[in-house]
């Protein structure tokens, strides 16, 4: 039994497609989530310039398809000098939001650059454009894998907020009580920003459990061995995951979060589904 519906703002995250089909897939699944009302679209950012101009193709195109989008912006690696020539194009293009990340560094580079920090970022972006975008930041309910440990990360993340952060989208995780202990630890620490829940559909096992060793979110064990159990039983798995992340975003919702922030990897159907079932947007 679900909660009472209750308007929740969305919000909807894509990769950069690499090859032509792959972009006019990404048009399709973007035109179809858009009936979802999202208040905006991120766009993901590889460092070292992999995929920065896919980035920034893919804003352009959501925006030109009447919807606010946020590029993703890694700082290492970088110098004042591009950070401020990036800012300056979003600011020309009329780019109002941008989630602000350190970023991991790029094979081949010699050093951090001129930024170690996603808090060097934000502090550099009030700093050279006060209070023209909303910046996003990432916060790690489970950890961020490379910090030394949960009071560090916590201490990087109220870092970023007072360095000038507007809100912050976690990590994708599946324990909502992690959630809620990590947002009451920064409370705590007179973070009042607010920091909305990232959401990963579960459609792919091996996928899932690939990308959840890379980034630290914890698959708990129950799930990971039903996941294991159906093997290659893609409609299981998927009529599982359905059923596991609608309650997780029911009991979020229920809890009051300011919002939902879906990682799409551009598909379209699970976040749908998981919608219309919540009565979220328009997909009731």
């Amino acid at each position: 039994m679900t909660t009472p519906k209750r308007s929740l703002p969305l919000s909807l995250e894509f990769f950069p497609a690499k090859t032509p089909e792959g972009a006019e897939k990404q048009v399709a699944v973007r035109r179809a989530l858009y009936a979802l009302s999202p208040e905006f679209c991120s766009v993901t950012f590889g460092a070292g310039g992999s995929t920065q101009e896919g980035t920034w193709n893919a804003v352009q195109a959501i925006r030109a398809e009447g919807h606010e989008a946020a590029p993703h912006y890694s700082c290492i690696g970088a110098s004042k000098d591009t950070v401020r020539a990036a800012l300056a194009r979003f600011k020309d293009a009329g780019i109002r939001r941008i989630v602000a990340l350190r970023g991991d560094l790029p094979s081949g580079y010699g050093g951090f650059g001129e930024f170690r920090y996603a808090s060097d970022l934000v502090a550099f972006i009030r700093a050279e454009t006060g209070e023209h975008f909303h910046i996003e930041v990432a916060a790690y309910p489970e950890m961020h894998p490379q910090a030394r440990s949960p009071e560090a990360d916590l201490k990087a993340f109220v870092a970023k907020v007072r360095a000038g952060a507007s809100s912050a989208i976690t990590q994708y995780f599946f324990n909502a009580d992690a959630y809620f202990r990590f947002v009451d630890e920064a409370r705590a620490h007179g973070v009042e920003i607010d920091i909305v829940p990232g959401i990963m559909p579960i459609t792919n096992s091996s996928q899932l459990i690939r990308f959840s060793e890379a980034c630290g979110a914890e698959i708990p064990r129950w799930l990971r061995l039903r996941l294991e159990g159906f093997g290659d039983d893609r409609d299981s798995i998927q009529a599982l995951g359905l059923d596991v992340v609608t309650g997780l975003v029911d009991q979020l919702r229920a809890a009051g979060v300011p919002g939902i922030h879906f990682y799409t990897m551009n598909q379209s159907a699970a976040v749908l589904e998981i919608c219309r079932r919540l009565g979220l947007g328009n997909a009731a």
